[in-house]
């Protein structure tokens, strides 16, 4: 098996590896600084003005499409991206991870990567342009809500949480926790996975669904801490 790299991915490997360098390495004395101030859920101001140095050199949604959106109708933005593989991303990937803010600044963080590839595979014209346009400018965080408290929900069959079809609405019912993204201040919008027919086959129960988290009935309790943090 090659395991060489392409060139495409060597230029990569430099270009973020410089920018790392440059600019994240040196800034995360003052990272941890202002992290240290206030309420740990909050925008960092050191972290937006990295995202800027980055988006301008080039190195912003390196896993998304380049043609993945549309002009609007001024012909002001289309979406960005570099498209890379899994495998050309891994390196990318290694390289941002050796600080833990790092992806956030190239725009590559979870769970908006995998938040922003689904609107952009399934989301309708709409939701694009509600969502995914401002998640692809880093403007808004999103969240990903899969897992409840009484049951192992890294297997979806055992998710309990009920979202039924009311006319033209969905009326969901459900606990979440480790609800991922959920904390930051910029967080407008969840994917939330839920079951829809229980009387599908065991596999086929479940359905996602786009929630604003200024849905009424939504209540956020608390933040669980990982590891102390």
């Amino acid at each position: 098996m090659d395991f060489e790299y392409s060139p495409r991915q060597k230029e990569l490997i430099r270009r973020v590896s410089n920018f790392m360098d440059e600019h994240i390495h040196p800034a995360v004395a003052v990272y941890e600084a202002q992290q240290a101030e206030g309420d740990p859920w909050k925008v960092i101001p050191v972290v937006e003005t990295l995202k800027a140095k980055a988006r301008a050199a080039g190195l912003w949604n390196m896993f998304m499409p380049p043609d993945s959106g549309h002009p609007h109708v001024d012909d002001t933005f289309v979406f960005e991206g570099v498209q890379l593989s899994n495998l050309e991303y891994a390196p990318i990937a290694e390289i941002m991870g050796r600080v833990g803010f790092a992806s956030e600044v190239f725009n590559c963080s979870a769970p908006d990567t995998g938040n922003m590839e689904v609107l952009n595979r399934f989301g309708t014209r709409e939701q694009k342009d509600q969502w995914l346009t401002p998640l692809m400018r880093g403007e808004i965080r999103s969240a990903f809500l899969m897992t409840e408290p009484l049951v192992a929900s890294s297997d979806a069959t055992n998710i309990e949480t009920r979202i039924d079809r009311d006319g033209d609405h969905y009326v969901i019912n459900g606990r979440k926790w480790w609800s991922s993204g959920v904390g930051d201040p910029r967080c407008k919008v969840a994917i939330v996975m839920g079951k829809t027919n229980t009387d599908a086959a065991l596999h086929a129960q479940q359905s996602q669904v786009l929630v604003p988290l200024d849905t009424p009935g939504i209540k956020v309790l608390r933040m669980l801490p990982v590891f102390g943090y």
